[in-house]
């Protein structure tokens, strides 16, 4: 359980950096995104989930 939270935490910093670092171009990212189907969303969600994954088993 101890490794799910820092696994957020860590998401939660990354995505602070984006924020911090390069506020426009999250914002246009953000754009883009609304510009794509259900569809794609999930189909790039999957793509994240099974990289994550794969990293996951490489580092581990």
């Amino acid at each position: 359980m101890s490794d799910l939270l820092a696994a957020l935490c860590l998401v939660l910093v990354l995505e602070g950096l984006l924020l911090l670092i390069a506020p426009d171009a999250w914002k246009r990212a953000a754009e883009q995104l609304q510009q794509l189907s259900g569809r794609q969303l999930r189909q790039i969600g999957g793509v994240m989930v099974l990289a994550g994954l794969l990293a996951l088993q490489l580092v581990r």
